[in-house]
């Protein structure tokens, strides 16, 4: 059985589609764009995007009742590779022990422009 999971403390859906999936104890999230939550403003520069899109990932998690150190597995969407080490700097910042596995790929295109998205699946 799959358990809906839904806060406003991250970007609401911006399509048919859920912020989050709870079954067996398994989080899944939808992308998680660096919109803040209260206002519908996208920070500029990517690592402001990065450090607010993560924060909105962390409160999709907190909402499951889970959090950052028990994700599984991310996948981090980027506009341009070169800003690989400033994400990796702001990511370091929320993951930092047993960091989760991750994939990072360099996309043409996300939602709203923005520069980042990430996605996670954790444990609850």
């Amino acid at each position: 059985m799959k358990k809906i999971i839904s806060t406003d403390k991250a970007p609401a859906a911006i399509g048919p589609y859920s912020q989050a999936i709870e079954v067996n104890g398994m989080i899944y999230t939808s992308g998680v764009i660096p919109v803040v939550p209260a206002t519908g403003e996208i920070p500029d520069g990517i690592e402001s995007q990065a450090d607010q899109a993560i924060g909105n990932l962390c409160e999709l998690l907190k909402a499951a009742g889970t959090n950052a150190d028990n994700v599984v597995k991310t996948t981090v969407f980027i506009k341009n590779m070169d800003d690989f080490s400033k994400v990796n700097e702001i990511y370091s910042k929320y993951f930092t022990q047993n960091c989760p596995a991750r994939s990072c790929v360099e996309v043409a295109r996300l939602p709203k422009d923005v520069l980042i998205e990430i996605e996670a699946i954790a444990i609850k």
